[in-house]
């Protein structure tokens, strides 16, 4: 189930971003309490539940206009919880007007795949990291429609 995350879910969110086994976080000081809080008060932070228990989240970062996380737990991987907290981030990101879409990912990973797959763009590196984009436009018969 998708839901929005609140406040009390900051530690469960920092549980699953430290869970992963790749694009592990090489300075977890980096990413901090603030900041958890406020992408859960502003944007929002989007959660999947699987019988109560968050297994992953993404959060967009609308003043940058890109994809700041999208974490699944191990063992979740594979059943498409990804691709709709995917889905949830880039339509926050198109309601608050943003046109053009990024995000940085490890090269070689299954999260590398993943954007591939979903048709975003290679587009360069980023701190040491793989660069990719998407453009955004919205078709009154389909909804959201992503673009190259």
């Amino acid at each position: 189930m998708l839901r929005k995350a609140v406040v009390d879910d900051i530690e469960t969110l920092k549980v699953i971003r430290s869970s992963v086994v790749e694009n592990i976080l090489s300075d977890p000081s980096k990413v901090t309490d603030d900041d958890y809080e406020w992408f859960v008060r502003n944007p929002g932070v989007a959660v999947w539940e699987e019988k109560g228990i968050i297994v992953g989240f993404s959060a967009a970062d609308p003043r940058q206009g890109n994809i700041w996380a999208l974490f699944v737990m191990p063992g979740f991987e594979g059943k498409g919880i990804g691709s709709r907290l995917l889905a949830e981030a880039c339509s926050c990101l198109q309601s608050t007007g943003v046109e053009r879409a990024w995000l940085t990912t490890d090269p070689g990973t299954r999260a590398e795949r993943f954007y591939r797959a979903a048709g975003w763009e290679h587009v360069g590196e980023k701190d040491n990291e793989l660069l990719f984009e998407r453009s955004v436009s919205v078709n009154s018969k389909r909804g959201l429609e992503w673009h190259k």
